[in-house]
């Protein structure tokens, strides 16, 4: 099926999203705000909020701002009133409902990584391609790229602020799981996450990296690392399956990683040091970045991010150090739509500009980014990595150039 063309400057943007829990929450407060702060060339309209038992999501409609619910996704992705499907929902299920979404004629938004393995988002990228050809864009929900720092150094790498880039070191390091008596939850079942903290959080450093320097990893070398084995299942839940009835007291496998690092190759030549844990006591949300070229550096890091730290090797080195800028400026990257300099922006934030740049690409009719074609290529990426850990080899990330 082929979308309704756009009738006007302000033609309704009808969104259904699927699944409502911590993602849900978060794409929900984009799709209230956008509008609200930006001057989108569609209106976006909350129409639908699905979730798997009828009862949850009934009340996330009401909570969150969202006209109807329901609990079959499958029913969702083909109304009529509905011409895009936002999915929040564990890997597991992207393929199936990204796809089915494509097929109906939906603009698709998917939370990262794309899916749980390079097969399923290899024929996710095969479908946003297809779809492309009608006019249906498709976009995977790497949302750190639209914190105003980031898009900063972007666009100083790209304007030779740096010079060549000759190393790039990245970091992701969270500690919400360092108690070995944390219960299991769905993100740590391989079954519906695809990998831990490699696939989480590590994929959003891979994007990253990537999307600054305007350069591909070609080939890594890593290792993951599970440091506890066995969780409590939470209370209520079983070995049968999460949502079960049972004791708090057993216990089931963790059968992801907690932990990842690997060394990587750019295909411009750039050496990369990466590293992705759920262990780093005492760091909640650290997302850190360094970019080292033959003219420049910069550093970032989530925890304080506002700030893009950059130093400038062309001036004199009596007085040269980094410099802390402060991306606050009307002038920075999506800054402009929202308060005074100075007053910074948070988390929520990157995901409204997630949806500004998508409303705008679809009326436009131009492709949004990343693509799910990047997607897969992350995918690749973090496959060679499990591959390297399995195998103590280096591991080379296949291309369809």
């Amino acid at each position: 099926m082929t979308p309704s063309p756009i009738e006007s400057p302000r033609s309704p943007l009808r969104v259904a999203m699927v699944g409502h829990a911590f993602m849900g929450n978060a794409h929900s407060q984009a799709w209230r705000t956008a509008p609200r702060f930006f001057d989108l060339p569609l209106r976006p309209v909350m129409s639908l909020v699905v979730g798997h038992d009828a009862g949850r999501a009934a009340a996330a409609a009401e909570r969150l701002g969202w006209a109807d619910s329901s609990a079959d996704w499958r029913a969702a992705v083909v109304r009529d009133d509905v011409d895009l499907v936002d999915i929040c929902t564990p890997g597991s299920t992207h393929a199936e409902i990204a796809i089915a979404a494509l097929e109906a004629g939906k603009h698709v938004l998917c939370e990262k990584p794309l899916a749980n393995t390079v097969a399923e988002a290899e024929a996710m990228a095969a479908a946003a391609e297809q779809a492309r050809a009608h006019g249906v864009r498709a976009m995977v929900g790497f949302t750190y790229r639209r914190v105003p720092a980031i898009a900063l150094a972007r666009r100083l790498v790209a304007e030779g602020r740096v010079g060549e880039v000759r190393h790039v070191r990245a970091q992701y390091l969270q500690d919400w799981i360092v108690d070995p008596e944390a219960p299991l939850s769905w993100r740590l079942d391989r079954a519906q996450a695809g990998s831990g903290a490699l696939g989480d959080i590590g994929a959003h450093v891979i994007d990253l990296t990537q999307h600054i320097v305007g350069d591909r990893i070609r080939e890594v070398s890593g290792r993951l690392e599970t440091f506890v084995k066995e969780r409590p299942y939470p209370a209520g839940e079983t070995a049968g399956g999460l949502g079960g009835g049972g004791s708090a007291t057993e216990r089931g496998p963790v059968t992801v990683d907690d932990a990842a690092a690997f060394l990587a190759s750019f295909a411009g030549g750039a050496m990369g040091v990466f590293e992705a844990t759920r262990f780093a006591t005492g760091r909640k949300n650290a997302i850190r970045i360094e970019v080292n070229g033959s003219r420049g550096s910069l550093a970032f890091d989530f925890e304080d991010m506002n700030v893009l730290e950059f130093y400038d090797g062309t001036e004199d080195a009596g007085t040269a150090g980094f410099r802390r800028i402060l991306v606050t400026e009307p002038t920075h990257p999506y800054v402009g739509s929202w308060w005074p300099a100075g007053h910074g922006l948070g988390y929520e934030h990157g995901f409204t500009h997630q949806v500004v740049d998508l409303v705008s690409a679809i009326a436009a009719g131009t492709d949004p980014a990343p693509s799910f074609a990047d997607g897969l290529q992350v995918q690749r990426v973090l496959a060679a990595v499990e591959t390297s850990s399995d195998t103590r080899t280096w591991q080379e990330i296949p291309t369809d150039d």
